[in-house]
């Protein structure tokens, strides 16, 4: 992996963004329009994953960007805002946006800060002994949480695995239509996962 060019964006323009995302199947409706929206720098302790695994290979990929965007002076943990990413082989850039964190309150009361996009660089962050800069985000409405619960055991529930075998239980979804609650990152960024040109930002 060689990066080739770095293009920096203040936490401004990254909130600003985020305001504008829209959901995946409903491109009306803007999740994080009227939520309160900060970056924090939060311990693993307190976040909460709602995904049963990590992959071998997307942690070594993960922590090969991060050791080359030191290179450009940049701390994927600490990125204070958001980088666009352009890949040596690649086409298109990548935006990076610090792991993506929801504040949810579940049906026994308990306020759990769910991690929405970005784990495994929470994970490797875990690994690293590193306290993370995420996107925290409060004040979801109530009819659009996160698709997923949280893993009630926590991290200890969390297995790194080279693939994925049939029947693997990779999240506990909170409806049957779960797909109806994703939120549309690409709708205000521009290939945020990976470059995916069918993700590309909409007008």
């Amino acid at each position: 992996m060689k990066i080739l060019k770095v293009e920096n964006f203040s936490a401004q323009q990254l909130i600003e963004n985020l305001k504008n995302i829209t959901m995946l199947h409903a491109p009306e409706i803007h999740p994080y329009k009227d939520v309160f929206i900060s970056l924090e720098n939060i311990s693993i302790d307190y976040l909460h994953p709602a995904q049963y695994y990590v992959l071998h290979k997307e942690l070594d990929k993960v922590r090969n960007l991060r050791w080359e965007l030191r290179n450009h002076n940049i701390d994927i943990f600490n990125l204070n805002g958001y980088v666009k990413i352009w890949l040596e082989g690649e086409e298109e850039p990548i935006d990076l946006l610090p792991p993506v964190v929801e504040e949810s309150i579940e049906k026994d009361g308990r306020v759990v800060n769910i991690i929405n996009d970005g784990m495994h660089r929470v994970f490797l962050s875990r690994l690293e002994w590193v306290i993370p800069q995420v996107v925290f985000v409060r004040g979801i409405p109530k009819d659009l949480p996160y698709y997923a619960y949280p893993i009630p055991e926590g991290w200890d529930k969390v297995d790194i695995v080279e693939d994925l075998p049939e029947g693997f239980l990779k999240k506990w979804h909170r409806i049957e239509k779960y797909k109806t609650l994703y939120r549309n990152f690409n709708s205000a960024f521009e290939n945020v996962g990976g470059p995916r040109g069918h993700n590309a930002k909409k007008s």
